[in-house]
């Protein structure tokens, strides 16, 4: 049996009468009895009482009302799953971002307007050290990933630019830094630098001040890069949107005047990406570029 055989068999059932269910199933009558008949060999028992006017159920169509319905409507259901899954309107997303995805803001206005344009689309999401990132949606782990940019990708993997801010200089509360009346690039040649994971701001106020940056530590995200800072182990060149979000005693944040380094936050995915859900998400963000 198939399932066209329970749409022919509840619709006989429900009617109750041979003629007006062939209509609403837009066969002739005769096809119809044959496949109820086809029905009832198969299953070694009559389904229905066939009267002049009427038909109705016998024991064995009785019992089997119950299921045939329950089967049409699970395969329906998963019928309409299928159709939306292969639409990008239902399906799971695994997400990793950067922190400072969050502090701008970003990754919070893009998943809101995403989740409530598609809420059947289940969003898993963590943050990740960007060097594992990387490699995560690289070898699926991850689908989609929020990093800092420049950065060097892994093969197959490509990058959506999204915005883009300068860096500010994160400094200890009593660095004598702060006397100055403005920071140029030359003043940090002795300064020890804490490296967050994207390092591209440090080396360019190396290179505009003219000296190779003496390295301390890469402790991971930037909130860590920041309470070594606190702690009076160096400064930390940091992307602006730093500042207000991510306060700790004993830091202050300050302009290096002269610098016009910038990152950007970056959507990375996979280039020949299939899954529907994630392949929605890809182009929902680039339309908002």
């Amino acid at each position: 049996m198939e399932i066209r055989h329970f749409r022919y068999f509840l619709a006989v059932a429900r009617q109750r009468n041979f003629t007006r269910a062939a209509e609403q199933l837009g066969i002739a009558p005769p096809t119809l009895s044959r496949q109820i008949q086809d029905m009832e060999t198969e299953l070694g028992a009559r389904l229905f009482i066939r009267q002049q006017r009427e038909v109705g159920l016998t024991e064995a169509g009785a019992a089997l009302l119950t299921e045939a319905e329950a089967t049409v409507r699970q395969f329906e259901f998963a019928q309409r799953n299928a159709q939306r899954a292969g639409r990008g309107e239902i399906g799971h997303i695994e997400m990793g971002y950067v922190a400072s995805a969050v502090y701008c803001g970003l990754l919070q206005r893009q998943m809101q307007a995403f989740t409530q344009a598609f809420p059947d689309i289940s969003v898993n999401v963590r943050e990740c050290a960007m060097a594992t990132l990387t490699a995560a949606v690289a070898d699926g782990r991850c689908d989609i990933g929020y990093i800092r940019s420049p950065m060097t990708l892994p093969d197959g993997v490509e990058a959506v630019r999204l915005d883009s801010e300068g860096f500010v200089l994160a400094l200890p509360q009593d660095s004598w830094l702060l006397g100055l009346k403005a920071i140029h690039c030359e003043h940090l040649q002795n300064e020890t630098f804490i490296l967050p994971e994207q390092i591209s701001g440090t080396l360019h106020v190396a290179a505009q001040g003219g000296f190779a940056p003496r390295l301390g530590p890469q402790p991971g995200g930037l909130v860590a890069v920041v309470a070594l800072v606190s702690l009076g182990q160096g400064v930390a060149v940091v992307p602006a949107s730093m500042v207000g979000h991510v306060s700790l005693p004993g830091v202050v944040y300050r302009p290096v005047q002269g610098n016009d380094a910038t990152s950007w936050l970056s959507l990375i995915h996979r280039r020949f990406e299939k899954a529907p859900a994630v392949v929605r998400y890809i182009q929902r963000v680039k339309i908002g570029v």
